[in-house]
């Protein structure tokens, strides 16, 4: 299995795209150009980071260990951010995927309140290759049954589990969403109201959870409360080819405490 720094070593390169800014209703707030890219240094033992956004300051970081806060797949898929949900402290992660020459990220942020406030997709593509764009997910590209395999990393490096699962989603008589989601020997059933590019998990009121359909095929899943003693996950969501969409889930404990990294790559049957 490929350490954490070698699955870094998968981003290397010269990354060009945009960091696109959205209210938690969907709302395209702005769209900055940027360029980040990532050289080795040191015979690759250091990393040289760099990001660039037109109109700010450049950002330059090098570094030659990880932090704890960040986990990396193999293939370069990563996500970094809080690793304990505290009272009255902003919290939040970023959650990055990686297909080919693109990648798509999503940073998820959480006032002292704990209400979702800031959500911003970062599109990029290698330097020197074509870009493409995906349309913006809709509802009907999700409907159907979606065969996954998965793998989840720990924070603690115990030995990754990996599991398949059986996600089907249906429009019922009203045109609510109904969400079936499989793995092991468990099922779990949700409902949701559709409104715009908002999905609204709402049968809990104690446990709502939206989802806010992005460009480019991607999505964010989000509690939209914080609440102390109750478990909780971030996703991101990207669809890369009308049969083929990868999932990110970063999950907390009852204890605020960040416990796992799951990806998910389905196909659609």
């Amino acid at each position: 299995m490929a350490s954490q720094w070698e699955s870094l070593l998968k981003n290397l390169g010269e990354w060009q795209g945009s960091f696109t800014r959205f209210s938690t209703q969907g709302q395209l707030l702005e769209d900055i150009k940027s360029v980040v890219s990532f050289e080795g240094l040191n015979e690759n033992k250091t990393m040289r980071q760099v990001v660039h956004r037109e109109g700010q300051e450049d950002l330059v970081l090098e570094y030659s260990s990880l932090a704890k806060s960040i986990l990396f797949f193999e293939n370069g898929a990563f996500s970094q951010g809080s690793i304990q949900l505290a009272p009255f402290t902003e919290f939040g992660a970023e959650l990055g995927l990686i297909y080919e020459n693109r990648r798509v990220r999503l940073v998820q942020l959480f006032d002292k309140n704990g209400q979702l406030d800031k959500l911003t997709l970062i599109r990029e593509h290698l330097a020197g290759t074509e870009p493409v764009e995906n349309p913006p997910l809709t509802v009907n590209d999700l409907l159907g049954e979606w065969h996954g395999e998965a793998i989840t990393i720990y924070p603690d490096w115990r030995s990754p589990d990996t599991f398949s699962s059986t996600l089907k989603l249906h429009l019922d008589d009203t045109g609510r969403l109904v969400q079936s989601l499989a793995f092991g020997e468990r099922t779990i059933t949700s409902t949701a109201t559709i409104k715009g590019s908002l999905i609204h998990f709402d049968q809990d009121p104690q446990k709502q959870v939206q989802v806010l359909l992005l460009p480019n095929g991607a999505s964010a899943t989000s509690p939209l409360q914080l609440k102390l003693r109750q478990p909780l996950f971030l996703e991101v969501g990207w669809l890369i080819q009308p049969n083929l969409r990868q999932r990110m889930v970063r999950t907390y404990s009852d204890k605020g405490e960040w416990v796992s990294l799951t990806l998910v790559t389905e196909k659609k049957v």
